[in-house]
């Protein structure tokens, strides 16, 4: 065979070869040509955490809304989780070490939003989940007719996704407002959750 046939045929298996390859039919692809053989290629198959390495890359989990703290570490009046909800700790005591265990924590905790009670017993060296727990001022702009707040933040965009709560701090709230008094109002927000939990003048 003539060398110009030999060197059409390999430029015919060079093309091909990067047609399936783009096609998604061969899953090995080319890197470089032999330096030996002209028309020979040497390949390299592709790895699974090659493939999801730019997805990894390209993703974003945000902020979380807890962390992990030992239960030893926990502290009266501190936070935490307690059946997938945000707590205060009221109350908390601790057992004596077992023969062939580990001492045991008890806590006590109320529901930041509801008021609710809620237990829990956990090993001193267990982890547990502490909700990361935030507090904001707002002034008080208006207040809807279907009981949504419209709140200023320091920025000066207004939100207006928070209901006035219940209860007797939504009435002295309604009736502060409708009173013409300039009102702050302090957000608590958990584990994607937000409520009105206290009113001040606003001293500015």
């Amino acid at each position: 065979m003539c060398r110009c046939k030999k060197t059409q045929s390999a430029l015919q298996f060079y093309f091909v070869g990067h047609i399936w390859w783009l096609a998604g039919v061969e899953c090995a692809r080319p890197l470089s040509l032999s330096a030996a053989s002209p028309w020979q290629h040497t390949y390299q198959k592709a790895t699974m955490s090659e493939e999801l390495q730019a997805d990894f890359d390209g993703g974003d989990a945000g902020a979380s809304n807890v962390y992990p703290a030992q239960c030893s570490s926990l502290r009266k009046n501190g936070h935490v989780v307690i059946k997938n909800r945000a707590c205060k700790i009221v109350e908390m005591s601790t057992s004596k070490t077992g023969k062939h265990g580990h001492a045991k924590v008890h806590l006590i905790g109320i529901d930041l939003f509801t008021g609710k009670k809620y237990e829990d017993i956990c090993p001193s060296t267990h982890n547990m989940d502490v909700p990361v727990v935030k507090r904001a001022d707002y002034q008080l702009i208006d207040i809807s007719d279907d009981g949504f707040l419209s709140l200023m933040m320091e920025s000066g965009e207004l939100r207006d996704d928070i209901k006035i709560p219940e209860g007797d701090l939504g009435t002295e709230i309604r009736n502060k407002f409708e009173s013409n008094e300039d009102l702050l109002l302090t957000v608590l927000a958990a584990m994607g959750q937000e409520m009105v939990v206290a009113t001040k003048p606003n001293m500015k």
